[in-house]
């Protein structure tokens, strides 16, 4: 079963890049800006911490 539902997603993450190639663009982007405002907050804090 989880075989399964891991192609499922896969199929479904090449079928949204083919099809919708600008919104899986931004879902990148948008994704991409979070990782890195998580990583700005955790800077921030250990900064904090050390100071």
């Amino acid at each position: 079963m989880k075989k399964i539902l891991m192609w499922a997603g896969v199929a479904f993450l090449v079928f949204f890049v083919a099809f919708k190639p600008d919104s899986a663009g931004n879902v990148v982007t948008t994704i991409a800006g979070t990782i890195a405002d998580i990583g700005n907050g955790f800077a921030t804090f250990i900064s904090g911490l050390v100071s």
